[in-house]
This record gives structure tokens, sequence and C-alpha cells, in this order.
């Protein structure tokens, strides 16, 4: 009886440290690609920072540089740049 206790806490303690933390990153996450805007500057999973231009169902387009668009998986973007970046900095 002990051990089936012993696993049942388990469980527990695997779904409050592990499960629990993962479901909600995924779900901010989810909630920062549906806000993505054209317009908006975004950090890819790569590290490219670039300007939403085009934004499909699936895919966004970044322009990383003037005339140089890349096309991205929205599921790739990692972040939206903070304003405050600066060039030069």
């Amino acid at each position: 009886m002990g051990a089936l206790i012993f696993t049942g806490i388990m469980f527990v303690g695997i779904y409050f440290f592990l499960i629990r933390p993962q479901q909600a990153r995924v779900r901010s996450h989810q909630a920062l690609v549906a806000s993505v805007q054209v317009g908006d500057e975004v950090v890819t999973a790569g590290g490219i920072v670039g300007i939403v231009t085009a934004i499909s169902e699936r895919d966004v387009m970044v322009e990383v540089s003037p005339g140089v668009e890349l096309k991205v998986v929205k599921g790739a973007i990692a972040q939206k740049a903070p304003d405050t970046i600066e060039a030069g900095e």
C-alpha cells in the first residue's frame, strides 16, 4: 500500500514540476505568435532580428535588411524585440 501512495505522490510531483510549467510556456508562446502583427520587430529562434512585413496562415515574412525578406514559420518566432534596441548598441 505504501508503494502505491509513493507512486501517486511521484506522479503528482511530476505534474506540478514538469508538465504544468511546460503547458504554461506553450500557452504563452501561442499567445505571442497570435499577437504578432505587420510592423512588429521580432527575434526568431535562430537569433535573426527583423520586421514583419506579411503574415499568412502558417508563415511570416520578415525583412532583415532593406530589400531582403525571409519566409519564417510562425512557430520560429521566439519573441518580440524590445523597443529599446538602438543602432550601435
